[in-house]
């Protein structure tokens, strides 16, 4: 009973965030959960954000620890701007967003690569939208976008926040990267190291528009560098670069 009152209060919580920013004539987020089975068996919890007239759906992946949570405030600023977005809750993962249905519903965190089945499994969703498909990834996720991309025809645009080699093979990204022909738009936190992960990934792009964002005045690893509460010098310049790309990819 404690359980389910938590993950009610939560998808409340989700329904009544405003963004901040952007174009709140579009109104506020509805969001509400959505459950898909990855092709395991697994079931991938996650939490839709419709808005009126999307010019596409965006796929919300999160890093390391994390879950759909992670998007709870920057899902709404995609609604604002016009796009639908479906984050999900990866089986690899935690609760630093809040809680992680799929990691606890699957126990033992599998590994980072053992997640590319969740994310393939919200492009099969996806696919019965009838939308512009995009996905976006923070920290690990960042990583395996690149071959769910190179994988799917389906993908229009690829955002990664914070790639890196992550996994024993320490070319599966950037091989998967030369693949693409899409546009793609990299960033990373302001540290050399940070950048020198992401910068190989982002070379082996053949893709005409791609872009790779080094913030100026403020960066934070994945997805949190468009957070305010957690890159509060940052996260406003960040997101004109973000909306921007978006602007290109979408019209």
């Amino acid at each position: 009973m404690r359980r389910m009152m938590v993950i009610a209060a939560m998808t409340l919580a989700a329904c009544n965030v405003q963004p901040t920013g952007g174009n709140a004539a579009q109104g506020a987020s509805q969001a509400s959960p959505v459950t898909i089975k990855a092709d395991d068996g697994v079931t991938v919890f996650s939490r839709l954000y419709k808005t009126a007239q999307p010019k596409a759906l965006i796929l919300l992946f999160h890093q390391a620890g994390s879950g759909k949570g992670e998007y709870a405030t920057i899902a709404p600023r995609l609604n604002a701007a016009g796009y639908d977005a479906l984050a999900i809750d990866q089986r690899s993962g935690g609760g630093l967003f809040g809680e992680n249905e799929t990691a606890l519903l699957v126990g033992k965190d599998p590994g980072y690569l053992a997640a590319e089945r969740d994310l393939q499994a919200a492009v099969d969703w996806a696919k019965t939208q009838k939308l512009p498909v995009i996905i976006w990834g923070s920290s690990y996720s960042s990583s395996l976008v690149f071959p769910v991309a190179a994988a799917n025809p389906v993908v229009k645009a690829v955002l990664s926040f914070s790639p890196g080699e992550y996994f024993d093979d320490k070319t599966l990204v950037s091989t998967a990267a030369a693949k693409l022909t899409v546009p793609v738009f990299v960033t990373s936190a302001g540290d050399a190291e940070e950048v020198a992960r992401a910068k190989p990934i982002f070379d082996a792009v053949p893709a005409v528009g791609k872009v790779f964002y080094q913030p100026k005045a403020g960066g934070v690893h994945g997805s949190s560098t468009l957070i305010a509460a957690k890159n509060p010098k940052g996260a406003d310049a960040n997101w004109a670069a973000v909306l921007a790309f978006l602007k290109g990819v979408t019209g």
